[in-house]
């Protein structure tokens, strides 16, 4: 695909600029976490040594149940080794993303066990060397890997951090380059967003099955084999792709429900999330809303759809989740609810609220259980009061969302046997 393509006319450019947008941005955010996150260097592992809380912004809807490590390889000069450790009985897991946020492997509790061994990572472009003995093969020169470690409480900590202190990259990993500048941000006027984006596609191959797409939005000079042009428009023209990019964004801010259909109150993940094929659109909203999730045969996420705009919650009223006796998800793993403030852009991050609890689950310390074996969540701003606030959720005074989190789901609520109870207002 080269810059040979008749510019067409302002309409029809309005809206391939949406499409390209939408198809892009994942890459665009990538891109800027992964230069955000290069303080050590590339083909390291960072190591979060603290459970995430409201400061932690550098990814959106984080967990408060498993410490992070990752580590952005590149694997343009050749293959390296990844060390994973023995984590006994302890949920693990280590995904592999492409530049597209598709996980294309994940070693860990539930494909490798917990076991631990060596694992040879290989680029597109290079061969597996000789004698490799666990191989996964990449599809794009960089990579992010995002190890999760399980932390049951703070007395847990120290032996959490110790397992990942036995993830590392051998040290004979290929030198790589990171004198780079400052990313090209998401919301950046709409030619240096193109540029930019032009660029990633052009050092990071799209796989050949979206060929149709790029083909589509060739006319604006974006793509793997073409060079992006500001110059080839005119001013009406100019304004029809910048209206087209709005579009998008905005679109990305406001749409629901794309990751899946409300059932009784939440919306179940889309069967995609996580290794999204030609679902562009659920790719963009993910990369956006929950950047580096999980495919659901590791971890379900489930939103709660509020009585707000967007689907949020009012922090001013007070709300409960009532599993019923016998009724708690059907997991192989662990379950959490997370609590995340609302932000303009489209991103959740923790709240900072009295108890600095953002998240309560089935490890939560001194969760109630009531005398007939059913369980409540309360949920809001006020304390709940007295023999209930070991079941608060704190939230803070303005809008906020809800993310249900089940690792390992099994069968019965990956096929929607199973489904959760609403969450109701209760002032």
């Amino acid at each position: 695909m080269k810059n040979d393509h008749p510019v067409v006319d302002p309409t029809e450019l309005r809206e391939l600029a949406r499409q390209a947008y939408l198809y892009t941005v994942p890459l665009v955010i990538m891109e800027t976490t992964r230069k955000w996150r290069l303080r050590n260097g590339a083909n390291v592992f960072n190591h979060a040594r603290k459970l995430l809380n409201h400061r932690s912004r550098w990814i959106t809807t984080p967990n408060n149940d498993t410490l992070y490590s990752d580590a952005w390889l590149d694997l343009s000069q050749g293959p390296l080794t990844i060390t994973v450790p023995d984590t006994g009985e302890r949920y693990f897991s280590l995904a592999f993303m492409d530049m597209y946020t598709n996980n294309f492997a994940i070693l860990g509790t539930r494909t490798t066990g917990n076991g631990g061994g060596e694992y040879t990572v290989v680029g597109p472009h290079h061969e597996i060397p000789e004698g490799a003995g666990n191989v996964v093969r990449a599809p794009t020169p960089r990579v992010w890997a995002l190890g999760r470690v399980l932390v049951d409480g703070p007395e847990d900590l120290a032996d959490a951090c110790a397992v990942q202190d036995g993830l590392f990259i051998n040290a004979d990993a290929p030198t790589a380059d990171v004198t780079e500048g400052e990313p090209v941000l998401r919301d950046a006027p709409w030619d240096q967003y193109l540029k930019a984006a032009n660029d990633l596609l052009r050092r990071e191959p799209p796989p050949a099955t979206d060929l149709g797409i790029l083909r589509k939005i060739a006319p604006l000079g974006v793509g793997p084999d073409q060079y992006f042009d500001v110059s080839r428009f005119d001013a009406e023209q100019a304004r029809a792709i910048e209206e087209g990019i709005e579009a998008a964004r905005d679109f990305l801010v406001t749409v629901q429900g794309a990751r899946g259909a409300v059932v009784e109150g939440w919306t179940y993940p889309n069967g995609r999330t996580g290794d999204f094929g030609q679902d562009y659109l659920l790719r963009a909203v993910i990369a956006v809303g929950g950047l580096g999730a999980l495919p659901v045969e590791e971890a379900m996420y489930m939103r709660a759809d509020g009585d707000q705009e967007r689907g949020l919650f009012d922090g001013k009223r007070n709300y409960r989740l009532h599993f019923p006796a016998g009724e708690m998800p059907p997991l192989d793993s662990f379950w959490s609810l997370s609590l995340y403030e609302a932000m303009d852009d489209g991103q959740f991050f923790f709240a900072d609220t009295p108890l600095r609890r953002y998240a309560i689950g089935d490890r939560s310390p001194g969760l109630t259980w009531n005398e007939d074996g059913s369980l409540d969540i309360w949920i809001g701003a006020d304390n709940p009061g007295e023999g209930r606030e070991n079941n608060w959720l704190p939230a803070p005074e303005k809008p906020f969302a809800m993310v249900f989190r089940g690792y390992m789901a099994k069968s019965a609520l990956r096929n929607g046997r199973y489904r959760l109870p609403r969450v109701v207002r209760v002032d």
